[in-house]
């Protein structure tokens, strides 16, 4: 969605404000939930169940004053974190590249073939820690550990100066972050702060309840138990068939009630949960002063200023991209927090002050032809980027921990079930 006002960002735009003065490019965007103005969302939780919200408001007595206790509300309320929304503008771009949309460079760990409870594939746009991570560290490439090989040594030397071969293996580690903390120098690895913020805040927030019950359709008593956990870990109602520990049949959960197993009633309660809020915006920031601290030297050469003017308006454009493309996927933030915008998402560029602000639009199609634009002007400068998908193999150590954790994981649904 755009307005009259707002005109297409176009590469000449984008590589003139990273060439001059411009220190950041940001977008604003108003949300409501899908349900309707003044429907209940879930916010994420945290530790204990909490929700991260600011400026607490307290239950009012009848004089109208404060009553200290009991919290009703926020002013400000977290709705999705700033890593949240980074790994949503990966999933983005990942899906992107996986349709043909746009040439990224991706590495793969691959786990097939070893006979797993799941089979796994995980790229470098899943991982945590994107080209540093554990996963990658501890797979191999054509036989040899990846930190090892011809990919994984042009990381050891990179740094602000000299970014070049993260721009042609992980270029997204520019953008939202990196520190190579298992990587040969340990906590002295290389580091890289958050060129590309997004986070997403509900304002003027009341706090919610929510409820719980089941009926049963077979109308099965408490009274029907208790059940007992069998060895191999079905439930049975006979003591004599149950798994026996100090001589005594195990009872299933605490007291072998048959909601353990669920069957039964659940008894109907309430407790806090969701929230009410008057409007929640998405903040959008990308820093060109930070892309304007790197610079990319190719095969040992100089800096160039037209070669660097090119990556950072490369990057610059992936993470326009990239959030452009999250935007339109991601309003669903999880389990009963579907959200949509009220407003359109207008880019602005922020340049000296005093200067008169104009918007951008960016839509989905506009964000890949720029991308993919800034790409070709990257190429034609001679900057290195990977087009071929570069595929790891699990090293065994990594298999075997992989594969008891899934069995450990498959044992206690199983145990939780019984």
């Amino acid at each position: 969605m755009t307005t009259s006002s707002s005109k297409t960002l176009s590469l000449d735009t984008l590589q003139q404000a990273i060439a001059n003065s411009a220190v950041a490019i940001r977008a604003k965007v108003e949300y409501q939930p899908s349900a309707g103005v003044g429907t209940k969302v879930f916010p994420p939780t945290y530790e204990g169940g909490k929700y991260a919200g600011e400026g607490k408001r307290f239950e009012a007595s009848d004089d109208g004053k404060d009553r200290k206790g009991s919290v009703v509300g926020y002013d400000r309320m977290l709705l999705d974190s700033v890593q949240a929304q980074a790994n949503g503008m990966e999933e983005a771009l990942l899906e992107a590249w996986r349709q043909g949309l746009i040439s990224l460079p991706v590495i793969t760990v691959d786990f097939s073939g070893n006979e797993l409870l799941k089979n796994l594939s995980i790229t470098s746009l899943d991982a945590p820690h994107r080209i540093a991570d554990a996963l990658l560290r501890d797979s191999l490439l054509d036989g040899v550990k990846f930190r090892a090989s011809k990919v994984g040594k042009s990381l050891d030397n990179v740094d602000a100066r000299n970014a070049t071969a993260l721009l042609q293996y992980c270029p997204t580690a520019l953008l939202l972050g990196l520190w190579d903390s298992t990587g040969p120098k340990g906590g002295m690895g290389i580091k890289f702060a958050r060129a590309l913020v997004s986070e997403m805040v509900a304002y003027d927030v009341s706090l919610g309840v929510k409820t719980s019950s089941r009926l049963d359709p077979a109308e099965i008593k408490l009274a029907a138990g208790p059940v007992f956990q069998t060895k191999d870990g079905d439930w049975t109602l006979n003591e004599k068939e149950a798994l026996h520990e100090k001589g005594k049949p195990v009872k299933v959960g605490k007291d072998g009630k048959p909601s353990e197993t669920n069957h039964g009633n659940v008894t109907p309660s309430i407790s806090d949960g969701g929230v009410v809020f008057e409007r929640a915006e998405q903040t959008v920031v990308l820093s060109l002063t930070a892309l304007r601290r790197l610079s990319f030297p190719i095969n040992g050469a100089k800096p160039d200023s037209k070669v660097d003017v090119a990556a950072r308006t490369l990057l610059a454009a992936l993470g326009l991209c990239a959030a452009t493309l999250a935007r339109e996927q991601n309003s669903d933030l999880r389990s009963r927090c579907l959200l949509h915008a009220t407003t359109p998402a207008e880019w602005k560029i922020l340049d000296e002050p005093g200067e008169p602000e104009t918007s951008y639009s960016l839509n989905r199609l506009q964000a890949i032809d720029l991308f993919n634009a800034a790409l070709e002007a990257a190429k034609a400068v001679k900057l290195p980027w990977e087009e071929n998908e570069v595929t790891l193999k699990p090293s065994p150590q990594l298999v075997e921990l992989v594969r008891r954790s899934q069995n450990l994981a498959a044992k206690q649904t199983l145990d939780t079930e019984a």
